[in-house]
């Protein structure tokens, strides 16, 4: 029965999620039966077989009805590797991974592949959402060729944050991260794009490179307030915490994987972390706010026939 095909293979992917190694997967089965197929080897073939069989569905997964809001991109260091991930955030306050793609370094052609595969599997990519991104200038790029010029882009507050500390000494930093806190916390668009302005003009004499830092994409960083987020959906909609968050349960997953290799192993082990993620997802915070977003969108958004003519000329 434990040999018998797909029931160990699905068992094996389930195990090893939980932080079974292979090894202690076959202690634990033989206190039960001395079955055959559960050496180390044949514990490690069943799962790289599931777990390439899910990295399969999950690049397939059809997208024609998904009727999302807002579509988040992240990159993650990965052993030695760079790992981009989509997920969308759905009219109804639900999170699904749309796809990943896997790269030497987070670049403009890594996150096209991935923004094309989201089309080709049915995507459209003219309906307005928002577009949270980790701030890095390639997903940016390829955004704006698929949504066009005009796409309402979120920069993520939190990486914003991060960058601008990171010049600092750690004297500065309590202070300016306090005075970023409370710009980013104030619910009116002129009154934070006010308190950012001042607080660059300090930081031109404190340290003029995190000013450049804070400058730069500055107004992306307040999109959900220009949008008028409500403040409850704006804690979600304004990073790309959600997705580090995802990446956080694939380190958990990986933990115990001691060797890398090439192929695909970067790529099953991820999307298998990441499919582990999505069964723990709940609705996002504010998802009764969501209506709001989506009209705020429409009001702004050019029309259809625009996006495409600009698509085909890029």
């Amino acid at each position: 029965m434990f040999h018998r095909g797909e029931p160990l293979t699905e068992t094996v992917w389930e195990q090893l999620m939980l932080g079974l190694t292979t090894r202690k997967y076959g202690e634990a089965v033989r206190e039960f039966t001395e079955a055959y197929g559960l050496e180390k080897s044949a514990v490690s073939e069943h799962f790289i077989e599931a777990s390439r069989a899910k990295l399969k569905n999950l690049m397939e997964r059809r997208l024609d009805k998904m009727r999302l809001c807002a579509l988040l991109i992240d990159a993650t260091p990965f052993e030695g590797q760079q790992m981009v991930a989509a997920l969308g955030i759905g009219e109804d306050g639900r999170k699904t991974i749309l796809g990943i793609r896997q790269g030497a370094t987070e670049n403009a052609t890594v996150v096209g592949e991935l923004l094309g595969d989201l089309v080709e599997r049915g995507l459209d990519f003219i309906t307005p959402r928002l577009y949270v991104l980790d701030g890095g200038k390639a997903l940016t790029t390829a955004v704006k060729k698929y949504a066009g010029e005009s796409a309402a882009i979120q920069r993520c507050q939190v990486h914003k944050r991060r960058n601008v500390l990171d010049h600092l000494t750690d004297e500065q930093r309590p202070g300016v991260a306090k005075k970023l806190n409370a710009a980013y916390a104030l619910e009116d668009y002129a009154a934070a794009k006010q308190a950012l302005n001042t607080l660059h003009r300090e930081l031109m004499d404190l340290n003029p490179s995190a000013a450049r830092s804070l400058g730069e994409g500055m107004e992306e960083t307040l999109t959900v307030h220009r949008l008028h987020v409500p403040l409850k959906l704006r804690k979600t909609m304004a990073s790309t915490n959600v997705i580090e968050s995802a990446f956080s349960i694939v380190e958990r997953v990986c933990r115990n994987v001691k060797r890398w290799h090439g192929s695909d192993q970067r790529e099953r082990w991820v999307g298998s972390g990441l499919l582990v993620a999505e069964k723990q997802f709940r609705r996002v915070q504010g998802y009764k706010q969501i209506p709001t977003l989506i009209r705020e969108l429409e009001a702004l958004a050019p029309s259809k026939s625009a996006v495409v003519k600009q698509r085909k000329a890029s």
